[in-house]
């Protein structure tokens, strides 16, 4: 009784604040519910009080309510805010990501799935299956290609197949609507002559322009005839992707009807975050935990302005398909007060996203989204947003670097100030800027570890490995570069010296190599009592890289890589670095991807390795590291993608010009689906 006295009591204090739309979104517990909740108007607040309003005014449990959010972050942030609502009931409440839930629904049912010894595969393993895919074509494949980079088509086949198990299409279907696409086009208006030109009249069809796109159709379906080849590879190799498990689930769910009939009945309640960004399959997975029922409680969130993901798969025409379905019962709010800006922001907000004809307020009848500023300490300001203007880029950065420094003489705290650009790399420029004028900065930096110096320069020490093992003396180019690494602290007049020797030798009876030289030169006795002999420096380096190409065969790669880490001297040369906790996180990231690739492959060499690696750079496969800069109270420098959701009392949103925003792309060169696609079958089923 006196956690449910606590519960309600809370939940008054929070209900209280709340404004007249939000309170009729937490009120409407039963039936479907969709609220549009434009940005900052407390979507995250409705969601926990929703929760609340169920747990005070039904029989249903913590355990009977199911909310589904995109991301982590968004699982994250609801669990913390229902933590003060019910206390550590709010652990019982079931809150996940699609993925997480799946991946639940698998392992309470592993004798269903009989999935217990698969791996998530990686993204160069989905391009090795991909490149042997293209490999097995035949000669006079649509796909085939003898000019040129022949594996062109990898990254298009990656999105193809990811699109088809995101929206959770069947290929046979979508073969059907391209087919019906390919047989209605001489009666489509975008293949009539608009004029008369290249021999056809005014409203002749063009049969050229319908040759161009049945070639284009012709290598779609060829793309589509190679999706269950790659889904048996995958099984062979005992892979799966993320999206595999979402399609698992409701193949199970469609198939088990028990199964499917006890997940319903266990959850009474289902709230979905972010529904703007959900994909065709998530969506179906919604609709089957929820189609029991005549008049679900269903409780969707999202606002089609805000569909950030729309390249992983989510398309908004969810929204208007959640209206339709449920068209009788439907209980729609849109929530207008904004408690993060200031009504001229929101005003020039709403002029560039009106420039959007895709909204959902073209397409639903007396919808209106006109975001009004309502927080108390901020709405009364009317000033509208500065516009600076700059001769250039480092004119900008000087003009910012200026402005935050009044900002902050003036007594503004500095984490109270952002600075928002497009690219990482003027954030780099920036900061530098700000060190001149001593003004403390904070920056995350998304980073791809194999383009980080110290990882490259190990990485080159493996090459070189590999090189000397497969062709001896084949690395002399990399042993040049090798030994100027400051590992090993050579001056480089000595290796210029000892390459002279081996150059000048090139063309006698005494050609060498300059590993070969190194060698006989570090370890012949001195002449003399004078003779110096080689540098120390070179001496080291001989000896140790000859060990490093004798454990190549003898050691694990892990082992050899923490040799060369240890023994080559990076290890010493990080713990003198200033920096030395990144570069200690880089060598820690290095060791866990070489850890991981030898886990997915226990037999894997260095020449393995290595190519690997040069697989990913060649198709830009990232490892991703993350590097956090400054202190947390000093004034943020964010990219406009890292900035979403995040409030500032102060914000700088450089380099706003069409040339650096809306840079031209090259056409896009993957495969593009026919209408008939999204209008059948296959998104609806």
């Amino acid at each position: 009784m006196y956690l449910r006295d606590k519960l309600n009591r809370r939940f008054e204090e929070e209900y209280a604040q709340l404004n007249e739309k939000q309170r009729q979104a937490v009120d409407q517990i039963e039936g479907p519910v969709m609220v549009i909740a434009g940005p900052g108007t407390g979507k995250t607040q409705i969601l926990a009080a929703r929760i609340g309003r169920i747990l005070l005014n039904t029989d249903a449990s913590p355990s009977n309510i199911l909310c589904l959010t995109y991301t982590d972050a968004g699982a994250l942030a609801m669990r913390r805010r229902l933590l003060y609502f019910i206390g550590s009931d709010a652990y019982k409440v079931n809150i996940y990501t699609f993925h997480a839930f799946c991946n639940d629904v698998i392992q309470d049912n592993l004798s269903l799935f009989e999935k217990n010894e698969l791996d998530p595969i990686s993204e160069l393993e989905k391009i090795e299956l991909l490149r042997k895919i293209i490999d097995a074509f035949p000669k006079n494949h649509p796909l085939k290609k003898y000019r040129g980079d022949a594996y062109s088509d990898v990254r298009n086949l990656a999105n193809l197949f990811s699109a088809i198990k995101q929206e959770g299409w069947q290929p046979d279907e979508l073969v059907d609507n391209i087919n019906a696409y390919i047989a209605d086009m001489p009666n489509r208006l975008e293949f009539v002559a608009k004029r008369a030109m290249n021999g056809f009249k005014k409203g002749d069809v063009r049969t050229d322009w319908i040759a161009t796109a049945v070639e284009k159709m012709d290598k779609l379906l060829a793309a589509i005839a190679a999706f269950e080849r790659y889904q048996v590879m995958m099984r062979e190799r005992d892979r799966y992707d993320f999206d595999d498990m979402i399609n698992w689930v409701i193949r199970e769910f469609e198939t088990n009807k028990q199964m499917l009939l006890d997940y319903q009945e266990r959850y009474h309640y289902v709230l979905v975050d972010e529904y703007q960004d959900t994909s065709g399959a998530q969506n179906k997975l919604v609709r089957l935990l929820v189609n029991y029922w005549e008049k679900p409680n269903i409780f969707v969130v999202g606002d089609d302005d805000q569909s950030i993901y729309r390249f992983q798969g989510a398309n908004v025409e969810n929204m208007e398909r959640f209206v339709s379905d449920y068209a009788k019962d439907l209980f729609k709010v849109v929530l207008i007060n904004n408690y993060r800006s200031t009504q001229p922001i929101l005003d020039v907000s709403k002029t560039l996203i009106s420039n959007n004809t895709e909204r959902l307020i073209s397409k639903m009848e007396g919808l209106s989204k006109d975001l009004i500023a309502s927080h108390k300490e901020i709405s009364l300001l009317k000033h509208p947003p500065t516009l600076l203007d700059f001769e250039s880029q480092r004119h900008e950065m000087v003009g910012i670097t200026l402005h935050v420094e009044q900002l902050l003489a003036n007594g503004v705290e500095p984490g109270k100030i952002a600075v928002i650009f497009k690219e990482n790399k003027y954030g780099e420029e920036l900061k530098k800027l700000f060190r001149h004028r001593n003004i403390a900065a904070y920056s995350k930096k998304h980073l791809n570890l194999l383009e980080i110096p110290l990882s490259q320069k190990v990485i080159e020490i493996l090459e070189y490995i590999a090189a000397e093992y497969d062709t001896p003396y084949g690395g002399d180019e990399m042993l040049f570069e090798i030994l100027h690494f400051d590992f090993f602290n050579i001056p480089p007049i000595e290796i210029a010296k000892l390459s002279v020797e081996v150059a000048d030798l090139k063309f006698t009876e005494r050609k060498t190599s300059i590993r070969r030289h190194l060698h006989e030169k570090a370890n012949q006795p001195p002449k003399d009592l004078f003779d110096k002999g080689v540098h120390s420096g070179l001496k080291q380096a001989s000896a140790v890289l000859e060990k490093l190409i004798t454990d190549a065969k003898n050691v694990t790669l892990q082992t050899l890589l923490e040799n060369i880490i240890r023994k080559a001297g990076v290890l010493t040369t990080v713990m003198k670095s200033e920096d030395k906790l990144w570069q200690m996180q880089v060598l820690t990231n290095l060791f866990d991807f070489v850890k991981e690739e030898t886990r997915r492959n226990p037999n894997m060499s260095v020449r393995d390795l290595v190519a690997n690696i040069n697989l990913m750079r060649l198709n830009n496969v990232v490892v991703p590291l993350v590097q956090v800069s400054g202190s947390e109270k000093g004034v943020n420098l964010l990219t406009a993608h890292g900035s979403k959701g995040l409030e500032f009392e102060y914000v700088f949103l450089a380099g706003s010009n069409a040339t650096l925003w809306e840079k031209k792309r090259k056409p896009y060169q993957g495969f593009k689906f026919p209408d008939t696609v999204f209008s059948s079958k296959a998104l609806s089923s």
